[in-house]
Parts: C-alpha cells; sequence; structure tokens
C-alpha cells in the first residue's frame, strides 16, 4: 500500500553544537529531527522548508511551543505560503521544552499528501531522565491513507461532500510488512508514537510485548504499563518495550477505532536472533470500546518528581492551586450552508482571508479579522461562515471546556501552548462537574480527544503572545470550518512579551508591499 504521496525518506538525524543559534539545513521531508537543547534554554534553530510544485507552509509543530514568535507558527493565520520551488528559514526557539513532535505541510489539504516527519528534543545531559538510557529510539509515524490524491480528496470537500472511509493504514509510509524494526534480544528501546492521519484514531499494539508509557507530548509519566495504546489524531506518545520474548519475529500492528469496517496494517518486529518469521495472525485490539480508551485517557498522568526540560521536578508549578480568570466553553457541530457540508465550533464555521491574521494584526490592516466574532460560549444557534478569532489576555489563566454533543470521537489541539487535562467524562459538563476534577498530577500536552456526547476540561497559562490556532485534528473539519484563532493580547511592545517580526517573514494578501523591520 505503500505509494509515492506518503514523502517519507530515510531517518536522519541532526546535532547542534553549543552557539545559541544553530541552523539546521534539512528538508522537511526527512525524519527523525533530533533537537539538543542548549544549556541557557533559549537556543535558536533554525529549519528549512521546500515547497516544490505548490504553495504550501508547514506546521513546524506539533506542539512546539514557538515561544514569543507566532509570526512562524506555519498556518493559515500566521504565515503567508512558501512560493512554488523557494526555500523558507523557519526560526524556532525550542525553550522548555523535551519530548516527541512532528511536523507537517498545514495548507489545502497537502497534509494528505504525506511531507511530516517526527521531531525529537532531548534533555540536555545534566538534567535526570526517569528511566535508563534505551539500546535504541525510533520513530513511529501512523496514520489513515487514501489512494486517492490530495487534490481529489481537496475537490470532494470542496464540493460540499463528506470523505469516505480510509483506504488503509500506513506505518511510517509503508503498508503491510513494510516496515521493520531490529532490535536485540534483552534489550529495551524507546518507540515515539505519532498519529498523523486525517480522521481516525489507532490503536498501537506489538505482538506478544507490553508498552510502558514514559513521556507524552513533552511530559514524562508515570510509568503504566499497557497491552495496546489508543492514539488519536495528532497525538504522539513515547513508549518503552522490552525484547524479551523468545527470538523470532512479530507483528507491530496498527488498526482503526470506532470505525466500521476496521482498518489494519502491520510491521514487524525483527530480533537480530531470529528464529523465524512472524506466525499467526496479528493479534487484535481494541475496536468500538469507548470505556476502555476513556479509562486508558484517565489513567495517564505526569511523573510529579521527574525532571522536565528544567531541572526542577514537573509537579513543582502547582496548576491546582491557581485561580481560573475565565471560561471558555467550545462546542463543535456540523451542518450544510448553501447546501455544502460544513463544520463550526460555537456555530461558527471559519473561513480564510488573503492575508494572515498575525500580519493584518501586526501591521494594522482593517477588514481582515475581528477580535470577539466567535463567542466563548456556544450560542445554540444555527452555524454560519466567519474569520473567527477569539481575544484573550496575556498571562491570565483560564478554564476551556471542549463540548463534543456528536456521536463522534474528536481530537483537539492548541497551537503555541501546552495544557493540562483536567477532567473528562460523558454527558454534559457543568460547573459540578469540577469537583472531579484533577488537580494535582494531569497530564500536560497540546492534543486531547473528546470523546461522542462528552466533554474535555483544560487549564492553560496564556503565558505566550501571539495569534494562536485551536483547531480540529480531524483534518477534513478543520478545512471545513472546525477552527478558529486565539488571540493572546498584550499592550506591552517589550521583547520580553514578543519577538519583533521576523526579518525574512513572508508577505502576502494585504500586506503585500510592506517591510518587515530594518535590516
Amino acid at each position: 500500500m505503500a505509494n509515492s504521496r506518503a514523502l517519507i525518506s530515510s531517518p536522519s538525524r541532526m546535532t547542534t553544537s553549543s552557539s545559541t543559534f544553530t541552523t539546521a539545513w534539512m528538508n522537511l521531508s526527512s525524519f527523525p529531527v533530533t533537537f539538543y537543547p542548549k544549556h541557557d534554554l533559549s537556543s535558536q534553530y533554525a529549519c528549512v522548508g521546500h515547497s516544490q510544485q505548490i504553495p504550501t507552509t508547514f506546521e513546524i509543530e506539533n506542539g512546539i511551543q514557538q515561544r514569543r514568535n507566532s509570526y512562524e507558527d506555519g498556518v493559515y493565520g500566521t504565515t503567508c505560503p512558501i512560493p512554488p520551488g523557494q526555500n523558507f528559514t523557519y526560526i524556532l526557539q525550542m525553550k522548555d521544552q523535551i519530548g516527541s513532535f512532528y511536523y507537517f505541510p498545514s495548507l489545502a489539504f497537502h497534509k494528505a499528501a504525506g511531507g511530516f516527519g517526527g521531531i525529537r528534543i532531548l534533555s540536555r545531559p545534566l538534567i535526570p531522565v526517569p528511566f535508563s538510557n534505551p539500546a535504541g529510539d525510533y520513530t513511529v509515524l501512523i496514520g489513515d491513507w487514501y489512494k486517492a490524491n490530495h487534490t481529489d480528496l481537496r475537490a470532494i470537500l470542496d464540493g460540499g461532500k463528506k470523505l469516505p472511509l480510509a483506504d488503509g493504514v500506513l506505518i511510517n509510509g509503508r503498508g503491510p510488512n513494510g516496515v521493520s524494526f531490529n532490535v536485540e534480544q534483552g534489550k529495551t528501546y524507546r518507540l515515539r508514537i505519532s498519529n498523523v492521519g486525517l480522521q481516525n484514531s489507532l490503536n498501537f499494539r506489538i505482538q506478544g510485548h507490553k508498552l510502558t508509557l514514559v513521556e507524552v507530548e513533552g511530559t514524562h509519566t508515570v510509568q503504566t504499563t499497557y497491552s495496546s495504546i489508543d492514539v488519536h489524531l495528532g497525538q504522539s506518545y513515547s513508549v518503552l518495550f522490552t525484547a524479551d520474548q523468545p527470538a523470532q519475529d512479530y507483528y507491530i500492528v496498527a488498526s482503526t477505532r470506532f470505525t466500521s469496517p476496521i482498518l489494519t496494517t502491520t510491521g514487524i518486529l525483527h530480533y537480530s536472533n531470529s528464529a523465524g518469521p512472524v506466525s499467526g495472525p496479528p493479534p487484535g485490539g481494541p475496536t468500538i470500546q469507548i470505556d476502555w480508551s476513556l479509562n486508558q485517557a484517565r489513567s495517564i498522568r505526569t511523573n510529579l518528581t521527574a525532571s522536565g526540560p528544567r531541572p526542577n521536578p514537573q509537579g513543582s508549578y502547582h496548576y491546582g492551586l491557581i485561580n481560573t480568570t475565565k471560561t471558555i466553553r467550545l462546542s463543535s457541530s456540523a451542518g450544510l450552508i448553501n447546501g455544502k457540508q460544513r463544520y463550526a465550533v460555537n456555530s461558527v464555521s471559519f473561513v480564510p482571508t488573503d492575508t494572515p491574521l498575525k500580519l493584518a494584526d501586526y501591521f494594522k490592516i482593517g477588514g481582515v479579522f475581528r477580535v470577539g466574532s466567535i463567542s466563548d460560549n456556544p450560542s445554540g444557534g444555527g452555524i454560519f461562515l466567519d474569520t473567527a478569532v477569539l481575544g484573550v489576555d496575556y498571562r491570565a489563566f483560564i478554564e476551556i471546556v471542549f463540548e463534543n454533543n456528536e456521536d463522534i470521537l474528536q481530537s483537539w489541539h492548541l497551537d503555541g501552548y501546552s495544557f493540562f487535562v483536567v477532567g473528562m467524562d460523558g454527558g454534559s459538563w457543568s460547573p459540578a462537574s469540577r469537583n472531579e476534577y484533577n488537580l494535582r498530577d494531569a497530564v500536560s500536552r497540546y492534543t486531547v480527544q473528546v470523546y461522542p456526547s462528552s466533554w474535555t476540561a483544560i487549564y492553560v497559562a496564556l503565558d505566550n503572545v501571539g495569534m494562536w490556532n485551536v483547531r480540529s485534528e480531524y483534518w477534513a473539519r478543520q478545512y471545513l470550518g472546525q477552527q478558529f484563532y486565539l488571540r493572546v493580547y498584550t499592550a506591552s511592545t517589550s521583547l520580553r512579551d514578543e519577538y519583533p517580526i521576523p526579518k525574512n517573514a513572508l508577505l502576502c494578501g494585504k500586506a503585500s508591499g510592506r517591510h518587515t523591520r530594518p535590516l
């Protein structure tokens, strides 16, 4: 099932020097990319994105927080497309982050064509990691796959229709048994698993082996062992496993959740002293069981005594003792506008303009967007089109409740931040739901699932000025309007709060012909 659209090349590794600024000249279709944070935690890195025949931008995430610099977040609302045949250098700051992330092309449904890869940010040498160095460290990108070209899929959506069920599932761009991971008996390995697909949650498992969760999207977790793990759209997990079974080959399995039929693909775990190939059918996993997935999600907790990117324990930030200053409730919905399928948040279905919102904000260009064009609570009315921007105050500590009244699982992502997943449950959210919040060791992450007819609540400290995308990771829904931008604003012009517009920022739309800043 591998085809030319799965643009994933052989693994590459990049290290950095001891300088405070490093340029990583790489094509963003190779993976994984490894960053070693500098001793001052303020290092910047530059990554080169290359556009071939079509204009695009790369989401240099999923999860890199782009501290004080949303200009190069790599999504429609912040960054102009890279012109065809040209390169663009993204300047990133990896401050106060470690963990497993990935990148992908973000415009015009290009994600369906591939071009994604893993990003690893490793702990500094003197900061302890709560597990021994593994014998190997593998990036595993799993996702659903369509035979149709991304332009054909986009045409279906532009025509007002829904996408059909995917044709299959890929592991690192390969179909059944197309990818192999080599191990030595008795040794322990790390897998960094990301769901880079378009519309399906996936369950990941290895025949005969247990998976010990150690990190979720930059947070070291309580080390819980699972037989398999659900990875929802846009999410990343790090697990350890030990090659402690009889020496032979074993199936690695990724299969869809909550679909009919169930789509499955396999890879191979190959022992160096293997006595034979895989045998028997691939091991089964959970299929439509929601409670199984919900209970697993609730079991994922932060390791309070482990260090993160800094030496101090992760539990030293007592988020549960901070009073929230605002509650935002976000309700997803679907409907027809002018006879075409659209998706919405709080009744607003997002439509782009020709000018990135961050550039319009910086240059004070009117008529591009309006702060407050989306409500901070569900309106209950029919859906309508607008360029949705919600304004919030810099340094506020807020509660966001994602409400899912539909019969599908949702997956939500917030650019520029990690947040604490304090609660999730079935039914309707109410203020009384706060009595069940986890205010001690909730996991901090950047993408969270919301189960059908359920809610999920998060706490987030708004410490990163900018224009940040809040979106469904169900990519057809995102494309057809289920997203908006969170404008985290301060009147301050201090570089302590936000960097100036990059000198190399691309300018387009109503910002064309303007100047970034003196060279």
